[in-house]
């Protein structure tokens, strides 16, 4: 998947990130907060941030213990709310850190690494839309 679109509402508590397929036509939104939101999109825009924030010390954490981050994996929809996986290789093995998918994307677009949803995720979220 790859992040399509951003909506920051700053009058409200949600804001709305749109996954789409890559090599397909599916999509489907993921209500995030408002730190996340503005997270992702300062990355995505190019804008430095004068310290480094939460996202960035989970990157340089995983780095500095000798870690890869592989991807980030959003693999369950349950009660309306999303589930994601930091995959991380060390040692040749891949070890899943369970994260918040707003948190996991802003690593994902932190360290450039893909974006992978779980098949009955999508299909899921297409049917509660």
């Amino acid at each position: 998947m790859e992040l399509k679109r951003i909506v920051i509402n700053e009058i409200h508590d949600q804001q709305v990130i749109l996954l789409h397929e890559v090599e397909g036509e599916r999509e489907f939104p993921i209500v995030i907060g408002l730190f996340e939101a503005w997270s992702i999109d300062k990355r995505i825009k190019g804008n430095p941030f004068p310290r480094p924030m939460t996202h960035d010390l989970i990157c340089s954490v995983i780095d500095h213990l000798g870690g890869d981050l592989q991807d980030i994996y959003i693999n369950e929809l349950r009660e309306h709310t999303y589930y994601a996986k930091l995959r991380v290789r060390k040692d040749g093995e891949i070890i899943e850190v369970d994260c918040r998918p707003s948190d996991a994307i802003a690593v994902a677009v932190t360290a450039k690494v893909p974006i992978y949803v779980a098949e009955d995720v999508i299909q899921e979220a297409s049917e509660e839309q």
